[in-house]
């Protein structure tokens, strides 16, 4: 088991506050190295891990757009 294995096993994971609840979300949890994504449909299939100034980026530029 990779070390990011064993933070996403320990991982708080949590879906957005307006997620509909089909099961249909991403959920996405912090690690000591990343922010972690991953399909809320399929919890123990794969995490897409980004470092924490990516997220950072992705989340700025994703509320400037609204």
């Amino acid at each position: 088991m990779s070390l990011m294995d064993a933070d996403a096993l320990d991982a708080g994971w949590r879906k957005a506050s307006l997620s509909v609840n089909n099961g249909a979300c991403v959920e996405v949890a912090s690690s000591r190295t990343a922010v972690m994504v991953r399909d809320s449909v399929d919890p123990s299939g794969p995490v897409v891990a980004y470092p924490a100034a990516t997220w950072q980026a992705f989340l700025a530029a994703a509320k400037a757009s609204n």
